[in-house]
C-alpha cells in the first residue's frame, strides 16, 4: 500500500480550469469505480493552492488513478499551469481514524 500528498499552486488564471479537470477525474471515478485506489483533491482557502491525497492499495502497487482519461488529460497540461509545481511525499500511515477506511 502506497500513500502520497500532492500540492501544487496554480496560475491565477489557472484555477478554474484545474478544478474543472478535476471535477471530471471523479466523475469518471464515480462511474468506473475502479478497485484498489482511494483519492480526495482539496482547494486552499487562497484557491489557487490543491492538495490530492492518494491511498493506492493495488496487489503490484500500480495506480488505477493513472488509468483513468480523465486523469491523463488533468495530468497532460499541468506544468502549464502551475506558478508552483507538484511536490509528492510519500506517507507512511502512523495511524487514522476513519480516514481512508477498513
Amino acid at each position: 500500500m502506497k500513500r502520497v500528498v500532492v500540492r501544487y499552486k496554480v496560475k491565477p488564471d489557472c484555477a478554474d480550469e484545474n478544478t474543472s479537470l478535476i471535477k471530471a477525474v471523479f466523475e469518471e471515478l464515480s462511474q468506473s469505480a475502479p478497485d484498489g485506489i482511494r483519492y480526495a483533491s482539496f482547494v486552499a482557502d487562497d484557491g489557487l493552492t490543491f492538495v490530492h491525497i492518494a491511498s493506492i492499495e493495488t496487489a503490484d502497487d500500480s495506480n488505477p488513478l493513472a488509468e483513468t482519461a480523465a486523469f491523463r488529460a488533468f495530468q497532460k497540461e499541468l506544468k502549464n499551469r502551475c506558478d508552483e509545481p507538484p511536490q509528492a511525499t510519500w506517507l507512511t500511515e502512523i495511524g487514522s481514524y476513519n480516514f481512508f477506511g477498513g
